[in-house]
């Protein structure tokens, strides 16, 4: 069930309590009105804070332009509209491609940093897909028109904007080490010490200081469990996924295949 007083339970910080009256006043603002409504683009953290405070709203979707975006807007749509309407024209989110050299290799840090050094605020940008010679990244659909005017270059390369369909979006599938392993348990240090080759008391410092976060909610709880598909960052380590759960062995330990991204 819906309750404003819920942020301040929620809320780590002052600015998590700005950002979530935020999100209160634009989603609550639709349901009332029964139209359609929708946020910025939150990482993973902040889409889970905002499950958290709307509960099990009906008619709310996250929504990054494709299936495994990383950031995603929360939206509300009213029954008499069916989740298609976000791939449509006028949805609340548009994909820009940059084109440019091939010979220029640009990253994902490269274009982050020429759209905010454009002015573009953070929160206005989805997932940016770097390719050959393009760049696939998301906007919404109040920035696109700013961004195709100004956004001309990053770094010293010149780019060429042009707005694309949702479905045409380039999405690179990303580069991951699989690791197969057996663990005593489904703790949360014990994953990351087999995902990233270091000991299971010094994955627990890492945790312990601060630095872990799972499906993008932050975890200070090294015995916490981890469920199949969950996704782990260290900071300073990376990103894991705990792909799946493979049963149990005849010494009574636990299989798993990690996936961690290069």
């Amino acid at each position: 069930m819906m309750d404003r007083s819920n942020i301040e339970k929620i809320a780590h910080s002052p600015e998590d309590r700005v950002l979530l009256a935020k999100l209160w006043d634009k989603i609550n603002a639709g349901i009332r009105r029964n139209i359609p409504a929708n946020t910025c683009f939150l990482s993973p953290r902040e889409l889970e804070m905002a499950r958290y405070l709307f509960g099990d709203e009906p008619g709310l979707t996250a929504f990054g332009g494709y299936g495994d975006a990383e950031r995603k807007m929360l939206c509300y749509l009213p029954d008499y509209l069916e989740a298609d309407s976000l791939y449509e024209e006028d949805g609340p989110l548009v994909c820009l491609r940059a084109s440019y050299f091939e010979g220029d290799d640009l990253s994902h840090r490269d274009f982050l940093g020429a759209l905010m050094g454009a002015g573009i605020g953070r929160e206005t940008v989805g997932d940016i897909c770097v390719g050959k010679g393009s760049c696939d990244f998301f906007v919404t659909a109040e920035i696109a028109p700013y961004v195709l005017q100004n956004f001309i270059s990053a770094g010293r390369t010149k780019l060429r904007l042009s707005r694309i369909p949702l479905c045409q979006a380039q999405i690179p599938e990303p580069e991951v080490k699989e690791i197969k392993d057996t663990l005593a348990s489904l703790r949360l240090d014990s994953v990351i010490s087999s995902g990233f080759r270091i000991g299971r008391s010094l994955a627990a410092q890492y945790v312990t200081a601060g630095k872990a976060a799972v499906d993008g909610l932050p975890c200070e709880k090294p015995d916490k469990p981890v469920t199949e598909g969950a996704k782990i960052s260290v900071r300073g380590l990376g990103k894991i996924k705990l792909q799946s759960v493979n049963g149990q062995t005849k010494k009574g330990r636990v299989s798993v295949t990690i996936h961690r991204y290069i």
